[in-house]
C-alpha cells in the first residue's frame, strides 16, 4: 500500500510540492531523476520542463578540495552561516560509487548532522555513478529542482582533486579551491588546468599554531595564480580560514558576492550560463548515444564476448571497438549517419 502511495505522484503533485518547498516531495522528484526507468525518466523530464521557469536564480558555487582538507566541516560552518543570514541552501555532494553496489559510500548527512537538521538546508549525497570526475549526470537537474524548491544557494561537493574540476566548473558559477597549511610539495602537485578554472584558493585549519604555515601557503599560492589563472576580469584572490572555529567565513562570502556583482555588470555572468547550457546539451547528447548503444540487446551480447577476447589477448582493443561500432551501424544506422 505505501509502495502504491509512493508511486501514485503526478507530474502535478512534483511540481506543486517542489514549488512549494516540500523537502519530502523535493527528495522524491530527485529519486525520480535519479532513476534509469524509461518511463520515470520521461515523467522526470515533464516535471523538468514545467519547473524551468522558476530556475536560474540561485548562486551556484563548487567546492574540491584535496583529502583531509576539511571539505565537510566547512561546507556545514559556511552553510550555517548562509542559513543564520536568511539564505535557503543546497548541498549536492557527489560520492564515489562502490564498485560493487554503484550506491553511496560515503554519509554526508552524517558528516554534517548540524547543517542537514537546519530547515533552511537541504543535502543530497548521490552517487557517482562512475561518471567522470565523480560528476554524477543528473546533479544539474537536481541542481534545477533545488532552485525550484526556492534554494538562492546551491553547493557542489567534489570527491576531491582530480578529473572533476573542470566538469564542475562547467556548471557552477564560481570554483572554490580548498587546500592546507603549508603549500611545499602540495604547490608543485598543483595541476595549471585547477588554476585555470579556480574563482578562489582557501587555505583551510588557519588554526591555533597553523597560523604562520597558512600565511605563508597563502603568499605560495598567491604567486602561483597570479601566474596560471586564466581569467582576465577576475583575479582569484588567496584567502585563509578555520572553518573548525568559524572565522575567515565571512570574507569568503563577501569575495563570492563581489564576483558575482562583477561578473553580472560585466555581462559575463549570462555568457557563462549559456556555455553552461551548451556544454550541459552536448554532455547530455553524449551519454544518451552512450545508454543506447550499451543497451541495444545485439551490441549488449556482442560487447561481453569481445570484452572476453580483448582480456584473453586475442584481439586488439581498437580492432574490437571497430567491430562494434561497424556492428551498430548496421542494427541503428539512423543514428549512426545522423551522429556522422
Amino acid at each position: 500500500m505505501n509502495a502504491r502511495r509512493r508511486n501514485a505522484l503526478s507530474s502535478a503533485d512534483y511540481v506543486a510540492g517542489v514549488l512549494a518547498g516540500d523537502r519530502t516531495i523535493l527528495a522524491r522528484a530527485v529519486t525520480l531523476i535519479e532513476s534509469t526507468n524509461n518511463a520515470h525518466r520521461e515523467q522526470a523530464q515533464q516535471v523538468l520542463a514545467e519547473l524551468l521557469p522558476h530556475t536560474g536564480g540561485a548562486r551556484r558555487l563548487g567546492i574540491t578540495g584535496v583529502p583531509g582538507v576539511g571539505k565537510s566541516t566547512f561546507i556545514e560552518s559556511f552553510g550555517l552561516n548562509l542559513t543564520e543570514a536568511g539564505h535557503r541552501l543546497a548541498v549536492l555532494a557527489v560520492d564515489p560509487s562502490s564498485e560493487r553496489t554503484g550506491g553511496s559510500i560515503l554519509g554526508d548527512k552524517t558528516r554534517m548532522q548540524h547543517l542537514s537538521a537546519n530547515p533552511l538546508a537541504f543535502i543530497r549525497p548521490s552517487p557517482s555513478s562512475g561518471m567522470l570526475g565523480g560528476v554524477n549526470q543528473v546533479t544539474r537537474e537536481t541542481m534545477l529542482l533545488c532552485e525550484a524548491a526556492g534554494c538562492d544557494v546551491i553547493i557542489i561537493e567534489t570527491v576531491g582533486v582530480g578529473q572533476s574540476e573542470t566538469a564542475v566548473a562547467s556548471m557552477v558559477d564560481f570554483f572554490l579551491v580548498l587546500m592546507l597549511p603549508g603549500a611545499g610539495d602540495d604547490l608543485q602537485g598543483i595541476k595549471r588546468g585547477l588554476m585555470e578554472v579556480a574563482d578562489m584558493i582557501v587555505v583551510n585549519k588557519a588554526d591555533t599554531g597553523n597560523e604562520q604555515r597558512a600565511l605563508a601557503a597563502r603568499t605560495d599560492y598567491s604567486h602561483a595564480i597570479r601566474m596560471l589563472s586564466a581569467q582576465d576580469q577576475w583575479q582569484p584572490p588567496v584567502l585563509t580560514c578555520s572553518a573548525l572555529h568559524n572565522t575567515g567565513l565571512d570574507e569568503i562570502w563577501q569575495q563570492i558576492e563581489r564576483h558575482r556583482n562583477l561578473m553580472q555588470n560585466s555581462g559575463a555572468f549570462d555568457e557563462r550560463r549559456r556555455r553552461q547550457l551548451l556544454h550541459w546539451f552536448d554532455s547530455t547528447l553524449e551519454q544518451h548515444l552512450l545508454r543506447r548503444f550499451y543497451q541495444h540487446p545485439q551490441i549488449a551480447d556482442h560487447w561481453q564476448a569481445l570484452r572476453q577476447q580483448v582480456s584473453d589477448g586475442t584481439t586488439t582493443p581498437s580492432a574490437a571497438s571497430d567491430e562494434l561500432v561497424q556492428l551498430f551501424s548496421t542494427v541503428e544506422p539512423g543514428v549512426v549517419q545522423h551522429s556522422n
